[in-house]
């Protein structure tokens, strides 16, 4: 093709939040009409290159190159491989129902409020972020996916600390203290790994002479370059450590909980949902690619720290008050069933923790959505200030349970089929792993029913007794991510026939085959 058609998918968002910026302060209304535009036509895109994609055709599509930095060796190569397709279908799926469902997030406030925040801005920082993280996705030289690694932090940033949750216990001054230490811990922790990683990225180029992932590669397999040990394990674990806390993995995830309790519901989503997914995408295309050595020679460390992120994770949301931070710390139980399967080092690990991350994204975003129009109406992220919603907003609970079904992995919902491939995986060549971490299991179960038990049913509470149900918007935002969970969960064949060719080339790179089955099977 000589339409750039990965560059279009970048270019559109971004060059809408340019524009969505650039509209006058008093059309603000016009200002979201044109961001919600712009992300479906980045989903149109999106879908042409879904079409396009040929999964048993060569490993990276579409590609394009381009001479950039030539005295450095830096280039504009993008290319897409199934993994990168799915992860950047999502990304431009959630990104209208973000949109939408945070319609009236930054609408200003109150005359003279010290919280006047620019509704233009909002939409266009979100814009922004999608653009960021698409050329993420496509990126093939490790210095280009590592510019926009890093600069997707800075739009962040100001989602978290400048349009955060309206509904805080502790008043006004108290919120805004709470969102700038939220804010400023999300972009010191990540900076952290991005200087870390910029290290061991001048250190790929001073052993291999350029960045691109495909020669050096290439190289690898060929025997034309050679990493004595000691070198690829530092690359890796510098490359490992930013991806680990932008996962985020235990125990670099605390930035998490502050940052998606104080951001708005859909700011929440796209960090856990969107952002956080660049993290282990990276593990997959980097890490193993770059440094299959490194890789299995980390392996049982990192699936010790994803076992307790699955465990750790789960407990702590069992035990919280704000539903926000229950979410939060759900999702580190199950990023860690992702780095684990990824790591896991069998085709069905692989293939389930990509399909997790597809299936997180949608999962999480249900839920996350539908718990901030709750908190919407109540103006309390507290649990115990619920009680008795299911009789006042029938559809409310009803969108709520099946996101938090979803959460728990209830078999015939999206999530099931991925963790069962995950544990499936795990279960071929580590069983003491797969065992434990079934445990998380249960702990899902248990925070995700109790959540349900404590805000929807039991007396209707005076508070909560006029609370109205889900509108029309609203019922557009959850319907087809409810309809998504329902559809991936009974038929995952689309996606998995997508990612399993790129997860056999995967296991090629790091030279490993599926154990065989302990048990041969009846003649």
């Amino acid at each position: 093709m000589s339409f750039p058609l990965l560059t279009a998918t970048a270019a559109l968002p971004a060059i809408g939040a340019v524009a969505t910026a650039a509209v006058p302060a008093a059309r603000r209304t016009a200002a979201k009409w044109l961001a919600l535009g712009v992300s479906l036509g980045t989903l149109a895109l999106a879908i042409t290159v879904l079409v396009r994609f040929d999964p048993d055709g060569a490993r990276y599509q579409l590609t394009e190159s381009h001479a950039w930095i030539k005295d450095f060796g830096v280039r504009y190569e993008l290319g897409v491989d199934g993994i990168a397709v799915a992860l950047l279908a999502l990304t431009a799926v959630l990104i209208p129902f973000v949109i939408l469902a945070g319609w009236h997030d930054a609408d200003p406030l109150e005359t003279g409020s010290r919280r006047w925040r620019p509704t233009q801005g909002f939409f266009a920082l979100i814009l922004a972020v999608e653009a960021m993280v698409i050329i993420s996705f496509e990126a093939t030289d490790v210095f280009l996916f590592y510019i926009f690694f890093e600069a997707m932090l800075i739009p962040m940033y100001f989602l978290i600390g400048g349009f955060g949750d309206r509904a805080h216990e502790h008043g006004e001054e108290a919120a805004s203290t709470q969102r700038s230490y939220a804010a400023v811990k999300f972009l010191l922790y990540n900076l952290v790994g991005g200087l870390i990683m910029l290290a061991a990225v001048i250190g790929v180029y001073v052993v291999a002479g350029n960045f691109s992932l495909t020669e050096i590669a290439q190289a690898r397999a060929n025997g034309s370059l050679h990493m004595a040990t000691n070198t690829e394990r530092w690359l890796f674990l510098g490359f490992f450590f930013a991806f680990a806390v932008k996962a985020p993995l235990w125990p670099l995830h605390t930035w998490l909980p502050n940052a998606m309790q104080e951001a708005t519901a859909p700011v929440a989503v796209l960090i856990t949902a969107v952002v956080d997914k660049v993290g282990t995408f990276a593990m997959l295309r980097f890490c193993l690619q770059l440094f299959p050595e490194a890789s299995k020679w980390a392996t049982p460390v990192i699936l010790v720290l994803a076992l307790i992120s699955i465990v750790y994770g789960a407990l702590l949301a069992v035990g919280q008050r704000d539903i926000k931070r229950l979410v939060a710390y759900a999702s580190i139980s199950h990023f860690g069933f992702i780095i684990m399967g990824i790591f896991a080092m069998t085709s069905q690990g692989q293939s389930g923790a990509t399909l997790y991350m597809v299936n997180h994204g949608i999962s999480t975003a249900a839920l996350m959505l539908v718990a901030g129009f709750l908190i919407s109406r109540r103006g309390s992220r507290l649990i115990a200030d619920y009680g008795g919603v299911q009789k006042v907003a029938p559809v409310l609970a009803g969108t709520f349970l099946i996101g938090g079904l979803a959460t728990l992995s209830l078999p015939g919902l999206a999530p099931f089929v991925s963790e069962f491939l995950v544990l499936v995986g795990t279960f071929a060549r580590y069983p003491a792993i797969g065992i434990i971490a079934t445990f998380g299991i249960v702990l899902a179960a248990l925070y995700t029913l109790v959540l349900y038990q404590r805000t929807m049913t039991g007396p209707v509470k005076p508070e909560v007794s006029a609370m109205p149900d889900l509108r029309a918007r609203e019922l557009v935002v959850v319907a087809p991510l409810i309809v998504l969970l329902i559809v991936l969960g009974v038929y995952p064949k689309p996606v998995t026939d997508i990612v399993n060719p790129a997860v056999k080339q995967t296991m090629s790179d790091v030279h490993k085959t599926d154990p065989k089955p302990s048990v041969e099977a009846a003649k």
